[in-house]
């Protein structure tokens, strides 16, 4: 089966009310492909694209429109995204400002992962990360074990981990990279014009979002611009952010009172596709022969279950990144294969496909020789960059027959990167405090802008507790016998949870109580 692009250009939605111009539909010059792809429904019907040159066919998301369309009532109003499809341009000269600067105090709050900074960091960083019921969700049965699970599951992670971020330096700069970012961001928007400061809130590591979350009650913000620095929204990361963020808000008389927004996901951002183009052509220049080599977007995956039954629109996102990086591409008469796979899967459960490793293997039979990494999903270095794709998936390659690799640094605090967030959140200024109806039609995303109440609604109805933050490891081991006892107790418990998911047998089964729970 053979599939060309096709010239089409969809129109953009508009709302009668909207006042901001419409971003331009892409059109696609057609071109043969001698691989295959299947593509979603939503991208058959919304931007008519197919895509060229895929050496592993890439599998869509099965999205129907039924699903990517949603709504929410909330004080009589709807939220009802439009088709995605469409690169969004900066149009910030279009938008006043000035009476939000003049009488507000304007504040961003970039929101990321964490990582631990020194090897003692790195266990009750763990703990943090699993004890989040967004990264291990467990049956509603056995939610109890969610901190017992994270203690065994970091303890036994800890060493391994701990060699990991020895090789990289003894710790990940990503705080580092960070505070970089909003040092280089708080620049750029002072250079437009928006006197604003940025602070920093990392998920399991300092500075945690809630020492932001003071520091910003500290400065008198009142007008709140939430940023996670992660380009496609999933429930695991920015998702589980947010649900910290609305615990926060919901105790708080300031926090309450003060007016905030969200920009969700930002991938289809002019800004961001253009500057992850050039980084691409620029490594491409470094192999001998450029017009050779497999461009290998590698995600962070997430459980398939996040996007099948909890409706996390990160794959859909993710598929849609690609093909408007690969379109700049095109313009750029760059037309090398590519493909994308899903990596840093943890645990029995099924995650994202293809993986990463298993890709890598597959290319090295198929004769590729020249592969170029590009980590599409992260716009920091950190482990799963600097460790995983540099050292572990490059050992893979080469091991498997390929011969020239090659990697695409992340975006840090490149320039075009830096501004065209800026933009973004000067763009976003009008809507802190309201409902931006108007701008589901103007920002062309999966997920809109919104407040965190409202985005919570809809992609994490059911939410769940957040347990507090570990800084130090507090469990400790004793001599005390009932300390002993009791931890036998509970690594029984998990020892016999754990054979019962691995064997599919046992008496949680006999009981037909796990079978419920899938």
């Amino acid at each position: 089966m053979r599939s060309g692009r096709i010239h089409s250009c969809t129109s953009c939605s508009a709302s009668s009310s909207s006042t901001f111009p419409q971003p331009p539909c892409l059109t696609s010059a057609s071109r043969h492909c001698k691989f295959p792809r299947l593509l979603s429904t939503r991208a058959l019907s919304i931007s008519q694209r197919v895509s060229r040159n895929c050496l592993v066919s890439r599998y869509s998301s099965g999205w129907s429109e039924t699903q990517l369309s949603f709504s929410r009532q909330s004080n009589n109003k709807h939220l009802v995204p439009v088709g995605v499809g469409a690169l969004v341009t900066s149009n910030t000269q279009g938008i006043s400002t000035g009476p939000l600067i003049a009488e507000e105090k304007i504040g961003v709050l970039l929101l990321n992962l964490g990582g631990p900074e020194t090897l003692e960091d790195v266990q009750p960083f763990l703990f943090n990360l699993f004890a989040d019921p967004d990264i291990i969700r467990l049956p509603r049965l056995f939610r109890f074990l969610q901190k017992p699970l994270a203690q065994f599951i970091s303890v036994l992670r800890a060493p391994k981990s701990k060699e990991g971020y020895a090789s990289i330096g003894g710790g990940s700069p990503l705080r580092r990279i960070t505070d970089a970012q909003a040092e280089e961001l708080r620049k750029s928007l002072w250079a437009k014009n928006v006197p604003a400061k940025v602070y920093v809130g990392m998920r399991y590591w300092h500075p945690f979002t809630e020492e932001a979350i003071e520091q910003i009650k500290k400065d008198g913000i009142t007008k709140l611009v939430v940023l996670p620095l992660y380009p496609q929204f999933s429930i695991s990361t920015s998702g589980s952010s947010l649900r910290l963020l609305e615990s926060i808000f919901r105790d708080d008389e300031y926090l309450v009172n003060m007016q905030h927004t969200v920009i969700p996901s930002w991938y289809q951002r002019e800004g961001y596709i253009k500057a992850m183009a050039n980084l691409i052509e620029k490594e491409l220049q470094k192999f001998d022969r450029p017009e050779k080599v497999i461009i290998f977007f590698s995600a962070h995956g997430v459980p398939l279950a996040y996007v099948e039954e909890a409706g996390d629109p990160y794959k859909a996102e993710m598929e849609e990144c690609v093909d408007l990086i690969i379109e700049e591409l095109d313009k750029r008469k760059i037309t090398n294969a590519y493909t994308l796979a899903y990596q840093s899967r943890v645990g029995p459960v099924e995650w994202l496909k293809p993986y990463t490793d298993e890709t890598i293997v597959d290319l090295g039979r198929k004769g590729v020789k020249s592969l170029l990494a590009v980590p599409i999903s992260f716009v920091s270095e950190h482990i799963e960059t600097l460790e995983e794709i540099d050292v572990e998936y490059k050992e893979l390659a080469l091991e498997s027959g390929i011969e020239n690799w090659g990697r695409v640094p992340a975006l840090g605090c490149e320039p075009m990167f830096i501004s065209d967030l800026a933009d973004a959140v000067i763009e976003s200024l009008p809507y802190v405090g309201a409902m931006a109806v108007s701008n589901l039609e103007a920002r062309q995303s999966l997920v809109p802008l919104g407040s965190v109440e409202e985005l919570l609604a809809t992609y994490d109805s059911q939410r769940r507790e957040l347990p507090p933050p570990v800084t130090v490891w507090e469990w400790g081991w004793t001599k005390s016998a009932e300390t002993w006892n009791g931890r036998a107790a509970m690594l029984a418990v998990l020892v016999l949870l754990l054979l019962e998911v691995t064997t599919g047998e046992g008496f949680l089964h006999q009981w037909g109580i796990l079978p419920l729970f899938r």
